[in-house]
Order: structure tokens, then sequence, then C-alpha cells
């Protein structure tokens, strides 16, 4: 397993903005980060029933049609290309006022079945970095556990840092996102390299 390239992907897809992030940093900013810990643990278990199921759907594709892995690694890597001019055209644009009806466990579990990014990266990062090289089914309920996991801790930093995440975005978004979307250029590079 290309390590490096599977924690930068991690990292960027897990800790850039998206539906989980930006939900929890506005609530964090509107409710405390202790009204906010429900969505993100909400967040963590429904990310990892996602990741299971993507676990578990590359594997049935890798058994019954091994042609397909080279196919998956080439959608991996033009995903991870497609993310990464998404992350450099992105505009600090993400107020919205959900309520305090959405800042609970239940959303946040819910809110991982309508969420692409989270869905697209789990098929990603499951048949790009872990399928090839683990089938078992202790390291996919491991790998399922720890990309569960980094979601979560993703979802708390945005919700622990709200305030201070938003400014530092505002203004210094530019950078950040390209420095982000260079990780993942870099990530999808070395896995049609690797």
């Amino acid at each position: 397993m290309p390590l490096v390239s599977f924690l930068l992907f991690v990292f960027v897809t897990s800790f850039t903005p998206g539906p989980n992030n930006i939900m929890a940093m506005l609530f964090a900013n509107k409710y405390g980060f202790k009204r906010t810990l429900k969505f993100c643990f909400g967040v963590g278990a429904g990310f990892f029933v996602i990741m299971i199921l993507s676990s578990y759907f590359n594997l049935l594709l890798k058994n019954f049609i091994p042609k397909i892995e080279l196919i998956m690694t080439i959608l991996a890597a033009l995903y991870m290309l497609y993310l990464a001019s998404k992350i450099i055209k992105s505009k600090n644009n993400e107020k919205d006022d959900d309520g305090d009806k959405n800042n609970r466990f239940l959303s946040g579990m819910l809110l991982q079945f309508i969420n692409p990014k989270g869905i697209l990266y789990g098929i990603t990062a499951v048949s790009t970095f872990i399928i090839p090289y683990y089938t078992s089914n202790t390291s996919l309920l491991f790998f399922s556990l720890f990309l569960a996991f980094i979601g979560f801790l993703s979802t708390m930093s945005w919700s622990m840092f709200g305030s201070l995440f938003q400014r530092f975005l505002t203004k210094y978004s530019r950078q950040f996102n390209i420095i982000m979307a260079l990780l993942l250029v870099y990530s999808a590079i070395s896995i049609l390299v690797g």
C-alpha cells in the first residue's frame, strides 16, 4: 500500500470543507462545541456505515470482476484530480442557517447517506488503497473504523476550531485551497505511477 499517498488522500479529503465540516463549524459557532459533539458522533457513526458498505461493495466488484481494478484506479485518480480542481475553484461562501434541529446525532448520521463527497471518498479510498492490498474481514473492519475515526476527528476539529478556521479560511482561503489541491494531485499521480 502506498502509505503516504493513502494518508495524504485521507487527510485532504477529510479535513477540507465539505458538508460535514461546514455544518460542524457553523453549529459550533452558533451553539457551542459541547452541543455540536452529538452531531460529530453522528457523522462518525454514519461514516463508519458508509465505509463498511464501500469496503464490501469494492470487494464484491474485485472478486467478480478482477479486471475492474485498473479502471477503478484510473477513475479514483480522475476523481482526485476533479476534487483538486473543485478545491482550487471554491469560494468561502458557506454561511447557512440550518437551525438547532439539524445539530443532532441522527442528522449527522443520515447526512452521510446523501453526502456525495463522503460516499465517493469511501469508494475511492477503499478501491484504490485498501482492497488491492487487504481483503480480510478484519482488515476491512479496521480500515472502516480508521476512516470513520478520521472523519469524526475532522468534523470535531472543524467544530472545535470553528470560529478560528472560519477566520483563517476567509483570510487565507486561496492559499489553503491551493495546498490541499496540490496534495490531491500528488496522491492521484502516485496511485497511477505506483
